[in-house]
């Protein structure tokens, strides 16, 4: 039960801190729809799962003692970052003007997509998931469980990012919103390069 405890405790605490995931639900619940937002979401979740799977078949235990492979994942992650950031800070509002993107090309395997790859590279939750497997669990924690918490892990990414794709794509909150989506490209891209470069920063120093 303990161990139960810990592992929702830090779990939730980690869901809920400011990220890259959280940017990204934020950004394209707003700029783009519900639809596409909670497909980030759901995006989110497979990449947690991810996470979950080769740490569970011990590869996470093998990233953790390769200081190069290690270095080699993070500073990979904070360039898809770095990346994403430009591409926001370049989208253009449409000929007619009046500050609107072009939603439509976005489809929801894309916004699915981009959710699995924000976090599957994201060095945060590989450290997250294999630091918690590692140190939380015991070595005689039987796999139905390790499965079970991973489940758990997975559940809560995706319920919570959900509730992000809801809120922010609430009529009442988009629709004061919908004059400033230039703008908020601009934040987010702003914040997605930040992150990229601080993760990619503390990656060459450690």
């Amino acid at each position: 039960m303990t161990e139960l405890l810990v592992v929702i405790t830090i779990t939730v605490l980690a869901v809920l801190s400011p990220g890259a995931d959280f940017a990204m639900v934020t950004r394209n619940s707003l700029v783009l729809s519900r639809r596409h937002g909670v497909y980030t979401a759901l995006g989110i979740g497979l990449g947690v799962m991810l996470h979950i799977g080769y740490t569970l078949f011990g590869v996470g235990l093998l990233i953790k003692q390769s200081l190069l492979l290690f270095s080699v994942l993070k500073v990979a992650g904070a360039l898809y970052l770095v990346y994403l950031g430009i591409q926001m800070l370049r989208a253009r509002p449409t000929e007619e003007g009046q500050g609107r993107l072009d939603a439509p090309r976005v489809s929801a395997w894309q916004a699915l997509r981009t959710g699995f790859l924000t976090n599957a590279l994201n060095p945060k939750t590989m450290i997250f998931v294999v630091s918690l497997f590692m140190q939380v669990m015991q070595p005689g924690t039987a796999p139905v469980v390790q499965l079970g918490y991973g489940a758990i892990i997975v559940l809560a990414h995706v319920v919570w990012f959900v509730a992000v794709a809801l809120f922010f794509s609430a009529p009442g909150i988009r629709g004061r919103l919908l004059a400033c989506k230039r703008r908020i490209d601009q934040l987010f891209g702003v914040l997605l390069v930040g992150f990229g470069v601080l993760l990619g920063a503390l990656s060459l120093r450690s």
